[in-house]
């Protein structure tokens, strides 16, 4: 199956309003903004994990230096 087949805009549509009927006009809003902010707190949680990684990996090459 190609991508382009499986994301038709026929399929798209079907997809907004199963989404519309399931959680409501009103409730789309809240879960939206509800993903954004889980992708900010993601986002957030790699950028720490990285710094800590890197602090860590700099810390143990400074006691290897000294050895």
């Amino acid at each position: 199956m190609l991508l382009g087949e499986i994301f038709s805009s026929d399929l798209l549509i079907v997809v907004i309003v199963v989404v519309v009927l399931v959680f409501g006009g009103s409730a789309i809003p809240k879960l939206a903004k509800n993903l954004g902010s889980a992708k900010s707190e993601f986002e957030k949680g790699l950028k720490d994990s990285k710094a800590a990684s890197e602090a860590k990996a700099s810390e143990a090459k400074a006691t290897e230096t000294d050895k």
